[in-house]
């Protein structure tokens, strides 16, 4: 199948779900007729889609609706959009008070992806971590997403700096359980220190992480316990306006 096609073939599948979330329950030959296609063509993109869940067969013979895997999308995505918009005034304060960058992190396909950020006053750099995809053994929020079963640990630990840990052992998660944060000393840039602390979501499961990450000459090791207390106060008001009552 060429690019062409492959990408005519999206837009056909997502003109289907539009027209469905507008119309509601529509017969296949209704489709065809406003797709312009083949009623075959129309088949087999819904059959696809049925396949996703994102489309099933209503209980009136051809005729199809909008499945339930469009609404497990749309929760996964109005929870990151919520935990973006809940988390910022905490992270304000939190910038503010320890004086450095703070990010929220969430685990995605291996690895903890940051989906918001607050530059502290101190901070001296404006590197943009936002969408940017950093691996779970090397970072503060990576472990503890690790720690507490949010990611998986990868076979592989790549080495970053001289300091990053490369061993399962060597990244104690049980120690990071225990204490309720993380920390990473030159693990994935020298000159950079991090301290992270979990976010829960409604269930009760680990959802995100709160970390907080500055120059190593500033954020040293005897500073990061006094982070770590600050960012495990800062993740339990985060839980808490997200729907984590424990």
């Amino acid at each position: 199948m060429s690019n062409t096609t492959t990408v005519q073939s999206v837009d056909r599948a997502i003109a289907i779900l539009e027209i469905l979330a507008r119309d509601g329950a529509t017969r296949v030959t209704d489709l065809a007729v406003e797709l312009d296609v083949h009623k075959s063509t129309a088949f087999r993109l819904l059959a696809a889609l049925e396949q996703g869940g994102l489309v099933e067969q209503s209980g009136e013979r051809g005729r199809y609706r909008l499945g339930f895997g469009v609404v497990r999308l749309a929760g996964a995505a109005t929870a990151q959009l919520d935990l973006s918009r809940e988390s910022r005034p905490v992270c304000l304060r939190l910038a503010e008070t320890v004086g450095e960058t703070v990010n929220i992190a969430v685990p995605r396909d291996g690895d903890a992806v940051n989906i918001s950020q607050v530059r502290g006053p101190a901070a001296i750099s404006g590197h943009n971590w936002v969408g940017q995809r950093t691996p779970s053994h090397a970072t503060s929020s990576g472990k503890v997403l690790l720690a507490f079963g949010a990611l998986r640990l990868p076979a592989e630990l790549r080495r970053y700096t001289p300091h990053t840990v490369t061993s399962a052992a060597g990244l104690a998660l049980d120690e990071v359980r225990e204490r309720g944060w993380a920390a990473t000393v030159e693990e994935l840039e020298v000159g950079l220190n991090a301290v992270a602390a979990p976010i829960r979501g409604s269930d009760g499961s680990v959802v995100a992480a709160v970390s907080a990450s500055g120059p190593s000459y500033r954020l040293t090791p005897p500073r990061l316990p006094e982070v770590g207390a600050l960012l495990v106060a800062a993740a339990r008001e985060i839980s808490q306006r997200i729907g984590y009552y424990g």
